[in-house]
């Protein structure tokens, strides 16, 4: 399976690789107009050996950015907390799967993420059109849905790394293309529909 082939490239970073790539990552993602101009940023949270965001989230913060992170609901949907620094984090356990850093203190629901100027998504690899390969759950499938029912249109970032930037991942009729990925290497956009 493709999802299992990436996640086990992932598996075998060191933590040292993991650290150097959220550092560059976050640089990358910093220079981005569609972060600079942010006044709202929905983001994440990165586990295990996801590339990092811990740094990004700090530095949007401290440029004033309001930043959105995700609370799993049981039916894999994803209500929305503000992110207040590392220390409001609070790991939870969802039933046998993995355990997420999700923001303490208030829920806003799954309705604010249409407030976000940007969403910084995460994936296991995008290809040469943009379409997203996710882990498989459908929350943030339903995060773009929300999105465009509601006429919103920000910025849709994936952070990965160089390696899981493919020529061509599989596609479903409910998939939507990213606008941009930042990799450590560097920034690729593609095309954003009229």
């Amino acid at each position: 399976m493709l999802r299992r082939g990436f996640l086990a490239v992932r598996s075998a970073l060191t933590a040292d690789d993991v650290r150097e790539a959220a550092t560059a990552l976050a640089e990358r993602a910093l220079e981005l107009p569609e972060l600079a101009h942010a006044r709202t940023v929905a983001a994440y949270v990165s586990v295990g050996s996801e590339p990092g965001t811990l740094a990004l989230l700090d530095a949007l913060r401290a440029r004033g950015v309001r930043v959105l992170l995700p609370v799993l609901l049981p039916d894999n949907d994803l209500d929305w907390g503000t992110y207040a620094g590392s220390d409001s984090l609070v790991t939870v356990g969802h039933g046998g799967r993995m355990a997420l850093l999700e923001p303490a203190g208030e829920r806003l629901g799954p309705e604010a993420v249409r407030e976000a100027d940007a969403v910084l998504l995460p994936g296991l690899a995008v290809d040469a059109r943009g379409m997203r390969l996710g882990r498989g759950g459908g929350s943030y499938d339903r995060v773009l849905s929300r999105l465009e029912r509601a006429g919103a249109d920000p910025a849709l970032v994936v952070l990965l790394y160089d390696t899981e930037v493919v020529e061509r991942v599989p596609e479903e009729a409910h998939d939507r293309p990213v606008h941009a990925v930042v990799t450590p290497s560097g920034v690729r956009r593609f095309h954003r529909r009229p």
